[in-house]
């Protein structure tokens, strides 16, 4: 069968950190549906653990209806980054650990002095297991039975790619996430993992846009999906949103810097220097789907948004913004403890309180535009700004920053999901959609560049 490519449809699963999503998506790269479920954490194993087969169940269930509205010629998947499976022929040997569990503080320590150097992975020293390599080293020796089963190490979007396909393969953005596994410069593995006996664990490596191979037949025929719908190798998920801003080209125009928002907000510079990356502030290097190291920093800006507005937040107004600045109610990170530049900090809020919901809103908007602007000040952008992801949604945030950054260009993406379209774009690989955006008129609130520098001056 041949599936008539102007009227087949892709399907993006983009697992994030709080929620997964599955997304219908036709050749002219518009949504047709979407559906969505909670990212749950299961606690009934030997740690805590991403709930795999409820995923799985779930999504089978969805890729049938959607294969029911329209032909599926492609199966795409883009995860959050900091998570591996470990897979023999049967499947797991080992659940997938959830990344903020934390290891005993022992194993920290031994595995501080095995780590590779900085300046070789950038790749900074995180707490849980947000350093990949570390989980790896604790599921090793507590557990050195089950993992002597393994027979691939699969980061998270490829063991996803590897159930739908039956293919096990590598890919670099997941591999060069805060893994310790990569050396984004050199574009090869870390001594961490040859010291480590696990190169032959690493499956071969393939480009994020590669089709690894059809969907195993029995599958097709349950999931009424067509013969060659075939399964992309897939990408880490603030990577899929630097996708439309990458020039494959070769030309010398300079990208934009990148915001991509959601649990976590990353600021990537591609093209920024590596040598002005400090360990200590959080700052790394990801590898793009096309092996290019790119500075970035990043704070877990969703969760502490919702630390501070609470979980229901209600909307704000640009006189509740203005509120906040003239009564001098300020929140100093840091209210997540996974990372960021003022990790080890305990979140505070000083100044008056305040008693209304959209207040609160209030100033978890204001907080995270501050963050968004250190951490852009911190890498060096000096030209435009494209906002991606959930804080799209927020229609204050933009333009916050944007009256921040005086002589940058502040653009907001059309749509909410830039790993959506990230995902599309490997399944379409040689076209060059536009990026659909709009230019963010800064807000004008008195007193707001003097509230950043008395914010500035609290942090020490």
């Amino acid at each position: 069968m041949t599936v008539d490519q102007s009227t087949s449809a892709i399907i993006v699963l983009d697992i994030g950190k709080t929620n997964v999503k599955l997304a219908l998506i036709d050749a002219a790269g518009e949504q047709l549906a979407e559906r969505r479920k909670a990212n749950t954490v299961l606690r009934d194993g030997p740690y805590p653990h991403h709930d795999t087969e409820g995923i799985w169940n779930w999504m089978l269930d969805t890729i049938a209806e959607f294969a029911a509205t329209a032909p599926v010629r492609a199966i795409v998947p883009v995860t959050h980054g900091a998570t591996a499976a470990l897979v023999d022929d049967s499947g797991l040997v080992l659940p997938v650990l959830d990344y903020e569990f934390e290891p005993p503080a022992a194993q920290r320590a031994e595995y501080l002095a095995a780590r590779p150097a900085y300046d070789t992975t950038y790749s900074p020293s995180l707490p849980a297991g947000l350093n990949l390599g570390r989980q790896l080293a604790w599921l090793a020796s507590a557990f050195p039975a089950d993992f002597a089963r393994t027979k691939h190490i699969l980061m998270y979007p490829q063991y996803w790619a590897w159930r739908l396909s039956g293919v096990a393969a590598g890919e670099v953005t997941s591999l060069g996430c805060h893994t310790d596994l990569w050396q984004p410069s050199r574009q090869q593995y870390s001594q961490l993992v040859e010291q480590s006996g696990w190169n032959p664990l690493m499956p071969p490596l393939r480009n994020a846009w590669d089709a690894l191979g059809p969907v195993l037949p029995a599958l097709r025929e349950r999931l009424g999906l067509p013969a060659d719908c075939q399964v992309v190798c897939g990408i880490h998920d603030s990577n899929a949103s630097l996708l439309r801003h990458l020039d494959a080209t070769g030309s010398h125009a300079a990208p934009p810097a990148i915001l991509s928002t959601g649990t976590w907000v990353i600021a990537a510079l591609p093209g920024g220097q590596l040598d002005g990356l400090q360990e200590a502030s959080d700052m790394l290097a990801n590898c793009s789907a096309l092996g290019q190291p790119v500075p970035c920093i990043r704070f877990m800006g969703g969760r502490e948004f919702g630390a501070l507005a609470g979980t229901d937040a209600v909307p704000c107004s640009v006189a509740d913004l203005q509120q906040i600045i003239d009564q001098g109610t300020y929140a100093l990170p840091a209210f997540a403890e996974a990372g960021g530049p003022f990790a080890g900090r305990k979140g505070t809020v000083v100044g008056p309180a305040l008693p209304t919901d959209a207040e609160r809103t209030a100033l978890a908007t204001l907080y995270c535009v501050l963050m968004s602007d250190w951490c852009l000040t911190a890498l060096g952008s000096a030209g435009d700004i494209v906002v991606e992801g959930s804080f799209t949604n927020n229609p204050h945030f933009a333009p916050l920053l944007a009256a921040l950054r005086r002589g940058q260009q502040v653009t907001v993406t059309d749509d909410a999901s830039g790993t959506t379209c990230g995902g599309w774009m490997l399944a379409h690989w040689g076209t060059a959609p536009a990026v659909r955006s709009h230019a963010a008129d800064p807000i004008a609130l008195q007193g707001w560049a003097q509230y950043r520098e008395r914010w500035l001056a609290q942090l020490g």
